[in-house]
């Protein structure tokens, strides 16, 4: 392996046009959660030509890329591969050939970008030690991430600290920002049903209405928000589905809503899910109705850990790319599954500017949303930079 630890613009330039290349066959080809099939033999076949140790099957269609240049420490470095459920728009040449199915949330950028730096770091070297690169399915909805912990990722593969990092839109190509703590929200998922007894609408006096109850049910619990939780924290309660009749002289026996809650702390998390279930049972009981509550704490907060922020700002600052650092960005109420490597390891997670014009600046989940192909060589420099300065310098 070369040992040139200045960072190699030519090399740089090069790996980014052919990422160019495969970010774009990735966005044309999206595929969802534990579906990435051809995602993972494209990124399994690039690995195996650069040299790195290969292996797969951890969260069915995750892949690791080990790149080792003699005995030193050990890192992590993660990027998602999944796209969304999602109809695109944005009439690009490579738009998605997958009827229902898009990247609209960069997925294929990441990707690319952490591909790229496998690329760059094998043929320019600079570091002794190892370097995990780790291709995670199934962020979207699924929580593949934990996925990959439960099956034994940081057992099979010890390392001293993980990073991730993800596009950001509406800020300028070559910025990047990270803070402190919780950065993301941790997402919970509930579905509540309903079970009243059934009737005539003419005479609700025989029936049990769940759908007045559900009614009940919704208002108190944004009093948990408003009246419950400190002030000072966050937290939300969305419910974003009712279901409940068919028809409009019957009253239905049962009810569903299902929502999601937001929040940042444990305690925080403990309270909600608590005093939703609480709410719910005292509410329907009241009424002579009772309910079934399924609560699935899906995403845990994404939580940066100070020593490892500290390090990725230093990679920051290395990058002749990286022109805006944001050292304390707002934490979003948005959850990453990558809170739960973060539990289970040392790390930090960045955001980095994916630009502010078109389709670049679209927010994420929506169906005009491109990443923006400038933006790999950034990440790749950071990528590199940030592997050479946890490990120490090749003799």
């Amino acid at each position: 392996m070369p040992d040139e630890s200045a960072p190699n613009a030519a090399l740089l330039q090069r790996v980014s046009d052919q990422m160019t290349r495969l970010r774009r066959d990735l966005h044309a080809h999206p595929e969802t959660a534990f579906e990435e099939r051809r995602t993972s033999d494209l990124v399994a076949e690039n690995l195996g030509r650069w040299g790195l140790d290969v292996h797969r099957g951890l969260a069915q269609t995750g892949v690791v890329g080990i790149l080792s240049n003699g005995q030193g420490p050990s890192i992590g470095l993660r990027a998602d591969m999944d796209a969304l459920a999602l109809s695109e728009t944005t009439d690009l040449p490579y738009a998605s050939i997958t009827p229902g199915r898009m990247h609209a949330c960069g997925h294929d950028g990441h990707t690319a970008m952490l591909l790229g730096a496998a690329g760059y770091l094998a043929q320019s070297g600079g570091f002794q030690g190892t370097v995990h690169f780790i291709f995670q399915p199934a962020e979207e909805n699924l929580a593949g991430g934990k996925v990959m912990v439960d099956e034994g990722l940081f057992k099979r593969f010890p390392m001293q600290a993980v990073f991730g990092l993800h596009t950001r839109p509406g800020m300028e190509v070559g910025s990047m920002g990270i803070r402190r703590g919780p950065i993301m929200a941790a997402a919970d998922f509930f579905r509540l049903r309903i079970l009243g007894r059934g009737g005539h609408a003419a005479y609700p006096h025989a029936a049990v209405d769940p759908i007045t109850i559900a009614a009940q049910i919704i208002q108190s619990w944004q009093t948990l928000v408003s009246r419950a939780t400190d002030p000072l924290e966050a937290a939300v309660v969305s419910v974003t589905r009712i279901h409940g009749g068919e028809t409009t002289n019957v009253i239905p026996e049962l009810v569903e809503l299902a929502g999601t809650v937001r929040s940042f702390r444990d305690r925080v998390q403990h309270e909600l899910e608590a005093g939703m279930r609480r709410m719910a049972e005292c509410i329907a009981a009241a009424s002579g109705a009772r309910v079934e509550l399924t609560y699935d704490r899906r995403y845990r907060a994404t939580e940066n850990h100070p020593e490892q922020t500290d390090l990725a700002l230093d990679a920051m600052r290395r990058c002749a790319l990286v022109n805006e650092i944001r050292e304390d960005i707002p934490p979003t109420m948005g959850a990453e599954d990558f809170g739960w490597m973060l539990q289970a390891c040392p790390g930090a997670y960045a955001v980095i500017g994916n630009g502010t014009d078109g389709c670049h600046a679209q927010p994420l989940h929506n169906p005009r949303f491109d990443f923006n192909d400038a933006v790999l060589p950034v990440g790749i420099d950071y990528w590199a930079n940030l592997a050479r300065l946890l490990l120490p310098a090749a003799r």
